[in-house]
């Protein structure tokens, strides 16, 4: 069956939508992402000979996947043409209520602006100082390692 539900769902999304990613769901299914249009359409076996559950729905921010909004049950060995007639009204009934009940989408929610970012402060202004005060401890520490070590080789008592 899953191999009927591949076949179907590439032949399908190649109709629907030129950018899309068909891969295969953990209950046997098989799934077709438009992440352009942010909708998904998953095909899954009912239990019955060629027929298959046709589910759709959004995809949310980070490209995870709302829930279904709409299911029908559809006859494998239809037309692919018919197939997708049946898709593009379900997408189109997930279109309609994502209108109706924005939630969390790609495109963000209408009627609310984004506030604009300011720009970030430069921390240091021309003409201070580079080097700040642990950068002074360190270099004096260094300096006085090597005072220490030319005074004991160069300078020490017997010499």
């Amino acid at each position: 069956m899953y191999a009927q539900l591949r076949e179907t769902a590439a032949e399908l999304a190649g109709v629907l939508w030129r950018e899309h990613t068909v891969y295969r769901e953990r209950g046997g299914g098989v799934v077709i992402r438009g992440e352009h249009v942010g909708r998904w359409i998953s095909l899954a076996p009912t239990g019955g000979k060629d027929r298959a559950l046709l589910r759709a729905g959004r995809l949310l921010d980070g490209g995870t996947t709302a829930p279904a909004r709409t299911e029908a049950v559809v006859d494998l060995t239809a037309p692919v043409a018919e197939l997708a007639t049946v898709c593009r009204r379900m997408l189109a009934e997930v279109a309609a209520a994502a209108d109706l009940d924005p939630g969390p989408s790609r495109a963000g929610r209408p009627g609310k602006e984004r506030k604009e970012r300011k720009p970030k402060k430069a921390r240091r202004t021309a003409g201070s100082r580079h080097t700040g005060a642990g950068s002074w401890v360190v270099l004096l520490l260094v300096g006085v390692a090597v005072a220490a070590w030319a005074y004991s080789v160069f300078g020490g008592p017997g010499y």
